[in-house]
């Protein structure tokens, strides 16, 4: 039976003290970069340091997993910052350097993404340049037309497109090729017609809203972060912006995060009107139609502690408490049969439908606040005879009170106590919000995933049919690989 860091059993304590296992630097790897933004404070304390330890320490173990890593965690879970994080740190370390090429072209999507892995590189580690990056850089700075040079000029950064040229001097293909470049270094690039440059030059108003609406140029990112100006604006053709806000193929083109329906949603949601806030429901809607089904009984258990509360980002208004509700309802909307709780001190049964809107419940019902006695949905369970077939724990894994916590028992303890009284082999998938290195579980029929996309969910039928964890997904990437016809 396929299992995730089964065999495991070695005790340590959490950030705040509680008895839990350690991970392995594979798994804890992986919790660390789905959850983070790299250099952001969280509730314990920023975990970028101890981040970049352990991806040196994976780096001398196995650097093609790090490389197979960068580019799941940019192409699959669309996470950017920490994707050119794991690449600059695989072009220092020595193991990791016959990588870099092959990896710096599979998470340059965007043409920032390329000046983005340089700056880091250059703030943290400095020059020498090594050989390896500069040769990745040539191989996706060859392929940048004028217009991404121009949008992505970078004016005002640390890095910009024309600093990437004059450190890594690629060699042109042809004449119009050196001719761009050259305008490139001289300032003379074709500006881009863009929302930003269209905005830029026109103003923030109804006529260029209107305009920008009709040409089709804003992508779909940019309606939602811009959704507060446009509604402002009061454009005549607003429809065209709810109408694909909703589509599904443009949904599922986009990529979003499902957290960035949810801050889109508590930006506008008192001017947006019932057809902007429809609008955004569909589209979460979509971004989860094709999530596999979850047959039998489902226990959805979603952690509202205090150390829940804190944002994503600094940039973020949506805190790690609302993803865990987000995903809490994403999963409900899934199962067959579920039976939903949140937890902190106190544990709360929350009636719901499995078609209740799913960004409406999460700002009403996500008030963080109290400890993290992640025992109480396990004693639950046993107090109302509930039969399960498995148990879906979203959380920081932060315990800090309960039985477990006097007892100095993990809550490992209470899901073999559960399975033992029951008669019910339930599998326990943990889903790791924050990715401070620790978890709860360990064993047969145990599932540590982590991540704040919608994709966690593929790898719960997935665990179950022994089919595929998310550290196996990961070390068998291969996004160059031709997909069948």
């Amino acid at each position: 039976m396929s299992k995730f860091n089964s065999t495991n059993t070695i005790k340590t304590t959490n950030r705040d003290g509680h008895v839990a296992y350690s991970m392995t630097d594979k798994a804890k790897l992986v919790t660390q970069v789905l959850t983070s933004f790299f250099n952001e404070a969280k509730f314990y304390g920023d975990n970028s340091e101890d981040m970049a330890e352990t991806i040196q320490r994976v780096i001398k173990q196995d650097a093609d997993f790090v490389s197979r890593l960068a580019v799941y965690a940019r192409r699959v879970f669309n996470m950017r910052s920490v994707a050119h994080v794991l690449t600059a740190y695989l072009a220092h370390e020595p193991e990791g350097k016959p990588y870099v090429r092959k990896t710096v072209r599979g998470i340059t999507l965007r043409g920032d993404d390329a000046t983005e892995l340089m700056a880091f590189y250059l703030n943290t580690f400095g020059k020498p340049i090594p050989n390896s990056l500069r040769k990745g850089i040539e191989d996706v700075f060859g392929g940048f037309d004028e217009y991404t040079l121009a949008k992505y000029k970078g004016e005002g950064k640390t890095v910009k497109m024309r600093d990437l040229l004059c450190l890594c001097r690629p060699a042109p293909r042809d004449d119009a090729q050196s001719a761009m470049w050259k305008r490139l270094l001289e300032g003379k690039l074709e500006t881009p017609v863009t929302w930003e440059t269209q905005l830029s030059a026109n103003g923030n108003n109804r006529k260029t809203w209107e305009n920008l609406i009709d040409s089709g140029k804003v992508g779909y990112m940019a309606l939602l972060r811009n959704l507060r100006n446009i509604i402002n604006a009061k454009p005549r053709n607003i429809e065209k912006v709810w109408a694909t806000i909703e589509n599904p193929d443009a949904v599922r083109r986009s990529k979003q995060l499902p957290f960035r329906f949810l801050s889109a949603y508590k930006q506008v949601g008192s001017i947006a009107g019932s057809r902007g806030l429809d609008a955004l429901e569909d589209a979460v809607d979509a971004a989860t139609a094709n999530l596999p089904r979850l047959h039998g009984t489902t226990v959805i258990a979603v952690d509202v502690s205090g150390s829940m509360s804190g944002t994503v980002s600094n940039k973020s208004d949506v805190r790690c408490v609302e993803i865990g509700m987000l995903l809490g309802l994403i999963a409900n909307r899934i199962c067959d049969n579920s039976i939903f709780y949140t937890f902190d001190t106190s544990l709360t049964r929350v009636p719901l439908s499995r078609r209740a809107a799913i960004l409406d419940t999460v700002v009403n019902k996500s008030a963080p606040g109290g400890g993290t006695n992640m025992d109480l949905p396990f004693v639950a369970m046993k107090r109302d005879g509930i039969k399960a077939d498995r148990i879906i724990i979203i959380s920081d894994n932060m315990c800090n009170s309960g039985y477990t916590w006097y007892s100095h028992k993990t809550v490992q303890s209470l899901a073999d106590d559960y399975r033992r009284e029951s008669g019910c082999d339930l599998w326990v998938h943990a889903i790791d919000l924050q990715g401070y290195g620790t978890q709860q579980f360990h064993g047969a029929k145990t599932n540590i995933i982590a991540g704040w996309s919608e994709k966690v969910f593929d790898f719960v039928q997935l665990a179950e049919q022994g089919e595929a964890t998310l550290e196996k997904a990961i070390a068998s990437y291969d996004w160059e690989k031709p997909k069948a016809a």
